[in-house]
Parts: structure tokens; C-alpha cells; sequence
């Protein structure tokens, strides 16, 4: 509640102080009285930003003081957050420097125009002559039954129990993607399981699989081997032991490809040694 409201050195105001009741108060005047000045500053109180036209004497500070009576309004979490000192009667102030310069503070403490704004919206309601439109809203309807009813502390419950289900909801989901992810990977590693299994794959299968690609990865140079050692063997018109040189040259370049060769081929064959 606003308790008290202290003005000095804004626009036509020299100096004004207000103390206000616990009970309804109620402001009137002609136009001009200075009704809107009174709103001005206390904008200007909670947060509005300011330039020097509101100076009446460009020569001296602006200051604005209100009292606030908050100690229903639950706002020590807030004081907390934001390391600053709670009272149960606040006081806020603002000064404006005829440098243009502004300064606020909440119980003496310094504080920037964003935590002003935040700290005023606990504070005072302001509402124009269309805003009685909100009554008709379903959430500002809930808010009034809310706070006559004092459910603060069941909306609190209730708040907690909400951000546990939705925090518990989006780690569902997140476990639901991963159960799909390995779902799919099961899939995929039976099918690989199926024709691993399918393949009947016998021991030491990889070496014969590799020979084989070996050897018919050089089938051509095997059979050009094979085909001059053919041609060595019923050859005449050189020596014997010429030919017995060039055939063990030509066997055993073919022999390493396949263990059949080496069983084809006698190993006195392989091991002759002509001088």
C-alpha cells in the first residue's frame, strides 16, 4: 500500500508531501489542479524514464519519495534475488540531477530503472478509463478470487506440482526417443544377425575368402607363369639346366597365391637347385 508520497522541484511542484489512509482515497480537482502531475511523479517513482522538463528549477534536483506498506505482499524472495535490504516499509526514491542524470534507490540502496520496473509491478496498479475492460478477462477474474480467497499458498503447491509433471513429461519424452533409437538399432543388428547367420560362415573362412581374392586378382599373371612354365618344360633347344632355372623362377612366383599350388607342385620341384 502507498503509505506516503513526498515530491520536490517537479514541474509546477515546489514541495508536496501526502500521507495516505488504510482506507480509500480519492484525489479530485478542475483540470490543471495538478492531478496528472501527482500520476507524473509517481511514475516517474516506479520506474518511467525522465528528461529535464520535468524540472521546475533546471538549476536544482528532482526529488520523488513514496512509502510503501509491503508486508503482505510476499516480496522477500524478491529483495533476496535482486541483494537488497527488506523492510516492511519501503522506501523508494528518485532523483533527477539538472544534468539530466537520474538516480533511484530502494531502502538506500542503488538500483537501475529494470529493477524498479520489476519491484513496481508488486506494488501499484494504474488504470485508465478502459481498462475496467479487464474485469470481463477470465485470468484477472481468477486473480481477484485468488487473492480475496488467500490461495496464495495453494497456488504455490500447485505451481511446484506443475513444474514436477512437466519437468517428469519432457524427460518421458526424451526417454521415449531414446526407446525408439534402440528399437530401431535392434532392428538393424537382427537383420545383420540374420545374415551373418545366413552366410554359415565356417573357421578360419576369411583367409581362405582373402587367398581366393588373391589369387583371382592376379589370375593373369598366375596364368602367365603357369603358361611359361609349361612352355620351360617342353622346350629342347636349350639345356636342361636352363630350363630347370627358369621353371622354379616361374613356380615359385605362382605358389604363394594358393596352398593347392604348393600340394600341385612336388617340393623336390621347388627345391631343385641347378648349378
Amino acid at each position: 500500500m502507498l503509505a506516503s508520497l513526498s515530491i520536490s522541484n517537479f514541474a509546477l511542484i515546489d514541495k508536496l508531501g501526502i500521507n495516505f489512509s488504510d482506507g480509500f482515497s480519492t484525489i479530485t480537482g478542475e483540470t490543471g489542479a495538478g492531478k496528472s502531475i501527482l500520476l507524473g511523479a509517481l511514475g516517474l517513482v516506479l520506474g518511467k524514464r525522465a528528461d529535464l522538463s520535468s524540472l521546475k528549477n533546471k538549476e536544482e534536483k528532482c526529488v520523488i519519495e513514496a512509502h510503501f506498506q509491503i508486508a503482505n505482499y510476499n516480496l522477500q524472495a524478491f529483495f533476496e534475488s535482486n541483494d537488497l535490504d527488506y523492510e516492511n516499509e519501503t522506501i523508494i526514491r528518485r532523483e533527477i540531477l539538472p544534468s539530466g542524470k537520474s538516480r533511484a534507490f530502494i531502502n538506500d540502496s542503488p538500483v537501475n530503472l529494470q529493477e524498479l520496473q520489476e519491484l513496481s509491478f508488486f506494488l501499484i496498479d494504474i488504470h485508465s478509463q478502459h481498462q475496467t475492460q479487464e474485469l470481463s478477462e477470465e485470468i484477472f477474474q481468477f486473480q481477484i478470487i485468488d487473492s480475496v480467497a488467500d490461495n496464495l499458498e495453494s497456488i504455490n503447491h500447485y505451481s511446484a506440482i506443475l513444474s514436477t509433471y512437466k519437468k517428469d513429461k519432457s524427460q518421458l519424452t526424451i526417454l521415449n526417443t531414446q526407446l525408439q533409437t534402440v528399437l530401431k538399432e535392434q532392428d538393424y543388428n537382427t537383420f545383420l544377425l540374420e545374415e551373418l547367420l545366413a552366410a554359415q560362415l565356417k573357421l578360419n573362412e576369411q583367409e581362405e575368402l582373402e587367398q581366393i581374392y588373391d589369387q583371382l586378382n592376379n589370375v593373369e599373371f598366375i596364368n602367365e607363369n603357369l603358361n611359361k612354365s609349361l612352355a620351360l618344360a617342353n622346350e629342347e633347344q636349350f639345356g636342361i639346366q636352363q630350363n630347370l632355372k627358369e621353371l622354379k623362377i616361374s613356380l615359385q612366383k605362382t605358389v604363394g597365391f594358393s596352398s593347392d599350388y604348393k600340394s600341385s607342385f612336388p617340393l623336390s620341384l621347388l627345391a631343385i637347385n641347378p648349378a
